[in-house]
């Protein structure tokens, strides 16, 4: 930013002006569909989830492009960079028009999401023209092209009454290609890049600009980035949607009635930059957030009747609030969010002026990611509630959590500042503790464990090692069986008179895999925070929440749907379990003993799925615990169903396994390490190319787990596939369990390879016996295949969590070369273990995905054929990937998977 100083007033005015301007054009387009959407929704007759995910979709291409954008404006200056992206915009939006299926809407909504990128790309132009004690200003101007929302939202609404949505689309495609060719001609490169040039001095590269990335308060900045700007772009895309259903309005006083909040979210942001130029950002993001938690509750609180039984007679008053009160309201909280907007980005500059694209892109980008997640969650909670204002709850509840981290983070920093001082302060005797800590012992805490010394390991390590992995193992079984029985339940409530919608009971069937997923991420970093036992502990007798609300919710047939709601997310603190438990396990054992050691780990915890398919049917037949279970449920053919069994039959075995974990497990002292310490996986490249590997197997195994019932009853009715639906995860996890050795002797990156290119061929042998037109088709063939795919995902899922050792082995003396041995040991091993569980995590979600591309094929085509070319292209490139980045020569583990002749040999090189 040195360069700054000597920019002149004139250029100053030129770079800000010219940026937004372009910015507010850009917005007009990111935000059209917020408009033309309504119009698209009735010609095509979508329902809410559909429509939400319309609007979204821009966001998500405007979203995560920022990263990119912001780091090609550091290289290659925002002139050309802002110039390019105008026109693929404009050229995106006019193509809209050609659009005829849904489908087709989709993929040219993602085009347009581009013009969302331009934030990020002005941020880090206009930066570079001003001094820190002037930028908060000059980027608050510049942020308040968000108004392009209120001008899409006053004119698009007349446009489209004269000329049709068409006719919005070709006017703002024509509108954006004038200015990029206007910002091209009468813009000028930045300061900082035409000093280089002169210079000589290279861009920095991508691994410099990226940094920074690994510090949590980066991650910080994009929560709160989140709520002020994704929650913003959220409201101004779903709010006239909202006042058209809610007051009764037509699209042009909605659209109006909704800009009041796009501007006031818009205008003051340039007042936002001022105020933290002046009182500081930090004051101003307290004000945000604090006044957004009171106007949210007060948006959030449904229409609601009330009596109250007075002295003269009742009472009754109501909560719904008119018209003009909730635009008032609104409007009051655009200006605090905008306030907001402006205080986030005068953070990034002064922390990290080196690296505003790097920085700015990221918190960009998870900002915009709000404005792509939000809309969906609004029309989701919709569905799922039938109460409209719980769009505002959801806000409501991430507005809670900023506020709480950041000011915790606040009061760490002063505690840090101020020594001390803040933790001596005297406590009340009920408060103090009960012991002292220095002479507290910890009995189950394993202050010394060298698993790489040979003979520490055979004297007493691997008694220690296997002691605690059988005892994981059936915790992570139950945790399994847990998470997937609610599929069991789901299928069986119509039978026992439960009376919910197709609709309702896809919701049942899907939140327990979305829900374990999303704990996944949570649960990866909890044991080092916690320790393995306690963690284990904690995480195993939380699986009496839903196995015992399931017992009691199946027998009363007027149980709210908000309690079926419930128990299935609640199903997901099993699916949770799994990041946690190998993430312990990796600590225990040596490098030449880990990847079987997590292969039997996962393996026979993946066994749950099984065991569950297959106890379940059985304990739903018989009155296992008497009368003390409840009666059962006489159905239309005379049997009787004991549906509660499916939740109580897991509680005994749930308590055993919590008191076992309890008093024979262990903790290892050296794996305690915080979020913060954990964190730097996030900038670690081989993490996000596992996450996709992994993926490709684990995914593939839980997803199809879920969906392969299903699919063989819809492909081939005349089987009954409740025969054999328990063998496609028993075959995977035995597979898995089995399979470990096989990548510790011959490497994982080898295995991975082979295993992918075979599960390429049998999605094309599960295609080729599929049924086609209602005729053909060859079950036996289909099976096969299927059972082929499932062996073939449990082996790769040994062998690539025996690969993120071995990498992380390699890496960490690269990367941190000041590291001696035992140190980059160490660091290797807590690295690998939180890469392990935060992948789990991630591939956890095809759960979710493989089902829901199963049934958004069939509705699309009749059949599931789009959905399996879909997924043998993806593992197609999952193969060429483990190629390029590990097994050819020059791979990362190319040499050492070569080298080896034994299991021993697996260890990296230090």
């Amino acid at each position: 930013m040195d360069s700054a100083g000597t920019v002149g007033r004139a250029d100053q005015n030129r770079a800000l002006g010219l940026s937004t301007v372009a910015f507010t054009a850009c917005f007009a387009v990111w935000t059209i569909f917020s408009i033309i959407g309504v119009g698209i929704k009735a010609e095509l007759g979508l329902n809410e989830a559909q429509f939400g995910l319309l609007v979204a979709t821009p966001i998500l291409t405007g979203s995560i492009t920022r990263l990119f954008l912001g780091v090609w404006t550091e290289k290659y200056g925002g002139r050309l960079v802002f110039t390019a992206q105008m026109l693929l915009t404009a050229m995106a939006t006019w193509a809209l028009t050609f659009a005829s299926t849904y489908t087709m809407y989709l993929v040219a909504a993602l085009g347009i999401g581009l013009a969302g990128g331009s934030f990020i790309i002005g941020v880090a132009y206009v930066s570079r023209f001003y001094d820190a004690g002037h930028q908060g200003t000059a980027l608050g101007i510049f942020g308040a092209g968000n108004v392009g929302a209120a001008v899409t939202k006053f004119v698009a609404p007349f446009v489209m009454v004269a000329y049709g949505w068409q006719g919005v689309a070709h006017v703002w495609a024509v509108g954006l290609a004038i200015m990029a060719i206007i910002f091209f001609v009468f813009a000028k490169d930045d300061p900082e890049l035409i000093a280089r040039r002169k210079s000589g001095v290279k861009a920095p590269s991508f691994a410099e600009q990226f940094a920074p990335l690994r510090n949590l308060q980066v991650w910080r900045f994009s929560l709160y980035y989140f709520f002020v700007f994704g929650a913003f772009v959220a409201l101004a895309l779903w709010m006239p949607h909202y006042l058209i259903d809610v007051y009764g309005l037509d699209v042009r006083a909605a659209g109006m009635s909704a800009a009041a909040f796009s501007l006031s979210a818009s205008l003051f942001r340039a007042y936002g930059g001022h105020l933290s130029d002046k009182f500081g950002a930090r004051k101003v993001m307290y004000w945000t957030f604090g006044f957004s938690l009171v106007l949210l509750f007060m948006l959030s609180y449904p229409p609601t009747d009330y009596v109250i039984q007075g002295k003269d007679g009742p009472i009754t008053f109501s909560t719904e609030m008119a018209l003009w009160p909730f635009v008032i309201t609104l409007f009051v909280l655009g200006f605090f969010m905008s306030l907001g907007k402006a205080a986030v980005f005068k953070h990034i500059p002064v922390y990290y002026p080196h690296h505003v694209g790097a920085v700015g892109g990221l918190v960009g980008m998870i900002g915009g990611l709000g404005g792509f997640v939000l809309p969906i969650g609004f029309g989701a909670l919709l569905e799922l509630t039938g109460i409209y204002t719980s769009c505002f709850a959801l806000l409501f509840a991430l507005v809670a959590i900023a506020l709480g981290w950041m000011h915790f983070s606040v009061r760490a920093m002063e505690r840090a500042a101020h020594g001390p001082a803040l933790d001596e302060l005297p406590e009340l005797p009920e408060m103090q503790p009960i012991h002292l800590p220095e002479r507290t012992t910890m009995p189950r805490t394993l202050t010394e464990w060298q698993p790489e010394d040979e003979s520490f390991w055979s004297n007493k390590g691997r008694a220690v090692a296997r002691r605690n992995l059988w005892i994981s193992i059936p915790a992570l079984l139950l945790a399994f069986s847990v998470w997937m029985v609610w599929s069991m339940v789901v299928a069986r409530l119509p039978a026992i008179g439960f009376d919910f919608t197709s609709s309702q009971l896809f919701w049942l069937a899907a939140l327990p895999g979305l829900s374990g997923a999303t704990l996944r991420i949570f649960y990866s970093f909890m044991v080092p925070i916690f320790g393995g036992r306690l963690w284990t502990t904690l995480s195993t007798g939380s699986l009496l929440l839903p196995a015992m609300g399931i017992g009691y919710a199946v027998q009363n047939p007027d149980t709210p749907y908000l309690i079926f709601l419930s128990l299935a997310l609640l199903c997901g603190l099993g699916g949770g379990n799994f990041a946690s438990s190998m993430a312990n396990i990796a600590y225990f054992f040596p490098k030449a003993e880990k990847g079987n050691a997590l292969a039997l780990n996962a393996g026979l915890g993946n066994l749950g799925v099984s065991v569950m398919q297959f106890l379940v049917p059985i304990v739903i037949t018989a009155g296992v615990f008497g009368a003390m279970g409840g009666a059962p449920v006489t159905l239309d053919d005379g049997s009787q169903l004991w549906m509660q069994n499916a939740g109580f039959v897991w509680v005994p075995f749930i308590l055993i396994a919590t008191i076992a974990a309890w008093l024979g497990m262990n903790d290892i002292a050296d794996a305690k390490a915080s979020f913060r310490d954990q964190a730097i996986i996030f900038s670690r490249f081989h993490n996000w190319v596992m996450c996709v590997l992994y993926t490709g197997t684990f995914g593939s195994f839980i997803g199809y787990s879920a969906g392969f019932p299903l699919l063989t009853r819809l492909m081939f009715p005349e089987v009954n596939a409740l025969q054999y639906v328990f063998l496609g995860p028993l075959v995977g996890a035995l597979s898995r369990a089995g399979t470990g050795w096989i990548s510790d002797r011959f490497g994982g990156g080898r295995v991975t390879f082979w295993t992918f290119l075979g599960m390429i061929v049998a999605v094309y042998g599960v295609i080729f016996f599929l049924p086609s037109g209602g005729d053909g088709g060859s079950f036996m063939g289909f099976f096969a295949c299927f059972m082929a795919l499932f062996l073939l995902t449990g082996i790769g899922n040994a062998s690539t969590f025996q690969m993120i050792p071995a990498i992380m082995g390699r890496e960490i003396p690269r990367l941190m070369p000041e590291l001696d041995a035992a140190a980059s040991r160490k660091q290797a091993e807590r690295e690998s273990a939180a890469i392990i569980a935060f992948t789990s995590a991630i591939a956890a979600y095809g759960a979710f995905f493989i089902p829901k591309l199963y049934g958004t094929s069939i509705a699309m085509t009749g059949a599931p054929n789009g959905a399996l070319w879909a997924f043998l292209g993806f593992y197609l490139i999952c193969l060429i990937v483990t190629w390029v980045f590990y097994t050819r020569p020059g791979g990362l583990l190319h040499d050492i998977e070569r080298g080896r002749g034994s299991a021993a040999a697996a260890q990296p090189a230090q």
